[in-house]
C-alpha cells in the first residue's frame, strides 16, 4: 500500500479486517442500511468498522479500510472517533458560535470522521508500539488524534445531525487525494448518514489564489458551491445581500473599462492586461466581454488544456524534414539541453561556443550538437523561441531564448524560420495560462497599487474585500426529520417529536430542538411515548440529562390514551418539561453559544464573535474588530486600547483640577 505504513497495514490484514470501496463508501447498503436517524445511522455504521485501542485518549474509535484503485494498489484509512462532551476540555463548539447555531443545545457527543495522511498514520499506529522519531513529533502536545493538523479530511458532527467539515487537503498540500475526490466522499458521507446541516470555513487556496474570490467572480459561487455550500455567515458584518452585491459588481465589470484603466500595468515577461485580455478573447469561441466571463473561461480552458512536462515540450516537426544520421530521439535530448542552457543565461545572448561548451557537460557528440546548433537557429521550442544572430562587431553567432508569450495574440500562426514552409502553432499552455490568471488575479482582484484606489478600481477593491470577508458556508442535507407520521414494520409507529424545556426560574423558553424519531408499537400508549422522548433526549444532549417531561403543548390527551387512536398524520408532537436536577439550570451553559457577559457593538456592524481577532475598551469592555480599528494582523494587540466612543467622551471631559 501507498498511503499507509507497511508494516501496520500487514498488521492489520492480519485480523481479517475487510476492505471497502472508498468510491461508494457512505451509499445506501455500503456498508450499512442508513434507514434511520443521524445517530442511529452512525451506530450501525461503526458495528462495521474495526474497534480501535489506546488511539485516542481512551475514547472509543473505529477504522475503516477504503480501497480507492487496484492498480496501483492505493489505500486510505477511515478514523472515526467518539467524543463524549464529559472529555472535552470546552464543552462549547467554537464552529457552531461562529456560523450561528449558539442556540442549539450542547450534545453529549460528537463523531470525528477523519482520513489521516501518511505521517498522522504512522504516528498513531507507532503510537501503540510506544516508538519514538515521527511519532514523538507529531504527537508532542497531542493527546489524540483529532488534535493533530495535517489530516486529509476532518469532519466533525454533534450527534443530533449538525456537522462542520474543518479541513480538506488535496494534492497540493502533500495528499495523494484530489481535492474534488475528498469533497465527493464526505458529501457521500453526509447524506448516507442524514445529516442535517454541515458548516465549513472556506480558506481554500491554490499557489496563492483564494478560490472564494476566484470562483465567485467565475461563477458566482465558492469552489465548495460545487457540492451544495452556500453562504452561511459573513465575518466583519458582511451579509448575504451583500455577498451577491458584491459578485456581480465584479462579474458585469466590463473588460473594455478595466484595459483603460490599466494600460500601465506591465507582467514580468512585459505583457500589458489589455494583451491578456485579448488573448482569450481570441481564443473563445464565445463573447468574453466582461471580467466574469474571463475568469470562467480561463478556468473552463485551464480543465481542458493537457498536462506539461517539466521540461517544456520539444516540437519534433522543426526536424521532421531534415537529413541527418542522428536519430530524433538523440536530436531531441540534445535540443533540450541546449534549451535549457540557454535558459539559465536569463534571455540574455551568448556566443555559440559558450552554448556549446553548456551542453558538452551533457552531450559528448560534438558533431550532434554542431548539427543542432545550425538547425536550431529562429525556431520554436515548447513555449520558446530560439533566435540566432550575427554579432555585428564581434562577427559571431549568438543565441538567446525568447517567450513567444510576448507575442501578439491574434498572431493564431508564427513563422519559424523565413527560409523554410515550417509553421508552428501558438498555444495557450497551461504554466502559461497560470501565469496569466495569477497575474490578473493579483492585478486586479487583491493587491492593488497604491494611487490606484479610485473610481471603478476601488468598487472592484471594496466587493472582492466583501466576498474574502465571506468566510462560512451551509448546506443543508436533511434539516428536520420529515414530520409526517407512518406505520412501519412489525406493526411499529414512527412519530416526530421534540422538546421545549422550561427555565426554572422564570418560565421562560428557549429554542426547541430539531425533531426527533421516536418508534412505538402500534399499541402504545402517552405514557410511553413520554417515556421514550425523554430517554431519546437524555441520550441526545448534555443539557438534559435530568430532563423530564410535564405536558404536551399542541395535544390533548391522556396517559392511558393510545398513540395510534389519537394522533394524526402529519401532527408535529411538542413535549413540553424541566430538567429535575436542580444543578442542570436553564441559565446554565447547555447552549453551544454558552453564557457570555462580552459586549460585541463593532464599527462594521458585527454584533456576535465571528472568528475573526478583535480586542476590548479598556473603559466600556465592548469588543470590536482589530481590523475595524486599525490595528494590523501582523502588529500585537497593544496594552492598552480606547474605542473611538470612550476616546471622544475623554477629549469632551472638562480637566480635572
Amino acid at each position: 500500500m501507498s498511503h499507509l505504513e507497511e508494516t501496520s497495514c500487514k498488521r492489520r490484514k492480519r485480523g481479517g479486517e475487510r476492505v471497502y470501496r472508498f468510491k461508494t463508501f457512505g451509499e445506501c447498503g455500503y456498508p450499512a442500511e442508513f434507514d434511520g436517524s443521524f445517530k442511529d445511522n452512525v451506530k450501525a455504521l461503526l458495528e462495521f468498522g474495526h474497534s480501535e485501542r489506546n488511539l485516542c485518549s481512551g475514547m472509543q474509535s473505529w477504522s475503516f479500510q477504503l480501497e480507492v484503485h487496484r492498480h496501483p494498489p492505493f489505500h486510505v484509512l477511515l478514523l472515526v472517533v467518539e467524543e463524549p462532551t464529559e472529555a472535552s476540555l470546552n464543552h462549547h463548539c467554537k464552529h457552531c458560535q461562529y456560523i450561528g447555531w449558539g442556540d442549539n443545545l450542547i450534545c453529549n457527543k460528537k463523531y470525528h470522521f477523519v482520513l489521516p495522511s501518511k505521517d498522522t498514520v504512522t504516528a498513531c499506529f507507532n503510537c501503540e508500539r510506544g516508538c519514538d522519531g515521527v511519532t514523538s513529533t507529531l504527537m508532542k502536545g497531542k493527546s489524540n488524534i483529532v488534535e493533530l493538523q495535517g489530516h486529509i479530511m476532518h469532519g466533525v458532527f454533534h450527534s443530533n445531525g449538525f456537522g462542520h467539515l474543518l479541513c480538506v487537503n488535496g494534492v497540493e498540500m502533500g495528499s495523494e487525494l484530489a481535492g474534488h475526490q475528498v469533497m465527493k466522499f464526505w458529501d457521500r458521507l453526509c447524506t448516507g448518514l442524514r445529516a442535517r446541516e454541515v458548516s465549513l470555513k472556506d480558506m481554500s487556496n491554490k499557489r496563492s489564489i483564494e478560490l472564494r474570490l476566484l470562483h465567485g467572480v467565475a461563477y458566482g459561487r465558492s469552489w465548495f458551491g460545487r457540492w451544495g455550500y452556500k453562504f452561511g455567515r459573513g465575518c466583519y458584518g458582511v451579509t448575504q445581500p451583500m455577498y451577491q452585491k458584491a459578485i456581480e459588481t465584479i462579474q458585469t465589470m466590463p473588460l473594455s473599462l478595466l484595459a483603460h484603466n490599466y494600460l500601465t500595468n506591465y507582467s514580468d515577461n512585459g505583457i500589458g492586461i489589455p494583451t491578456i485580455f485579448s488573448r482569450y478573447q481570441a481564443s473563445s469561441e464565445h463573447s468574453v466581454a466582461t471580467l466574469g466571463d474571463l475568469f470562467q473561461f480561463m478556468l473552463d480552458l485551464k480543465s481542458r488544456l493537457p498536462k506539461e512536462n517539466s521540461v517544456d515540450s520539444f516540437n519534433a516537426g522543426i526536424f521532421a524534414e531534415t537529413n541527418c544520421r542522428w536519430s530524433l530521439k538523440r536530436v531531441e535530448m540534445a535540443t533540450r539541453v541546449i534549451v535549457e542552457a540557454l535558459k539559465r543565461a536569463e534571455f540574455k545572448w551568448i556566443p555559440r561556443q559558450e552554448v556549446r561548451d553548456a551542453a558538452r557537460a551533457y552531450i559528448g557528440d560534438t558533431g550532434l550538437l554542431d548539427f543542432v546548433l545550425k538547425s536550431l537557429g529562429n525556431h520554436i521550442v515548447g513555449n520558446h523561441l530560439v533566435r540566432r544572430s550575427l554579432n555585428p562587431v564581434t562577427k559571431v553567432l549568438e543565441y538567446c531564448l525568447e517567450d513567444i508569450s510576448t507575442v501578439c495574440p491574434s498572431q493564431d500562426v508564427l513563422l519559424v524560420n523565413n527560409n523554410s514552409n515550417l509553421k508552428g502553432m501558438h498555444q495557450i499552455t497551461k504554466s502559461q495560462l497560470m501565469k496569466d490568471l495569477l497575474y490578473l488575479y493579483r492585478s486586479i482582484l487583491k493587491d492593488q497599487k497604491p494611487g490606484q484606489s479610485r473610481g471603478i478600481i476601488s468598487a472592484i477593491q471594496v466587493a472582492a474585500t466583501i466576498v474574502l470577508d465571506s468566510k462560512y458556508l451551509v448546506k443543508e442535507y436533511c434539516g428536520d426529520m420529515p414530520l409526517r407520521i407512518e406505520l412501519g414494520l412489525e406493526g411499529k409507529l414512527k412519530l416526530y417529536c421534540t422538546v421545549m424545556l422550561r427555565s426554572n426560574e422564570d418560565g421562560t423558553h428557549k429554542a426547541m430542538p430539531p425533531f426527533e424519531c421516536i418508534t412505538l408499537k402500534n399499541n402504545a400508549t402517552f405514557d410511553e411515548l413520554r417515556l421514550e422522548v425523554e430517554n431519546n433526549f437524555r441520550e441526545l444532549y448534555w443539557g438534559l440529562r435530568s430532563f423530564v417531561v410535564e405536558s404536551i403543548m399542541n395535544l390533548n390527551a391522556r396517559g392511558r390514551d393510545l398513540v395510534f387512536g389519537v394522533v394524526e398524520v402529519g401532527r408535529k408532537i411538542i413535549f413540553q418539561g424541566s430538567n429535575r436536577d436542580r444543578e442542570i439550570m436553564i441559565n446554565e451553559a447547555i447552549y453551544e453559544g454558552g453564557l457570555s457577559n462580552s459586549i460585541v457593538d463593532c464599527l462594521c456592524g458585527a454584533k456576535e464573535d465571528d472568528g475573526e481577532r478583535m480586542i476590548s475598551c479598556d473603559i466600556c469592555e465592548v469588543w470590536q474588530h482589530t481590523r475595524c480599528a486599525n490595528i494590523p494582523n501582523d502588529e500585537h494587540i497593544p496594552h492598552m486600547f480606547l474605542c473611538n466612543r470612550c476616546e471622544h467622551k475623554i477629549i469632551l471631559s472638562p480637566a480635572l483640577p
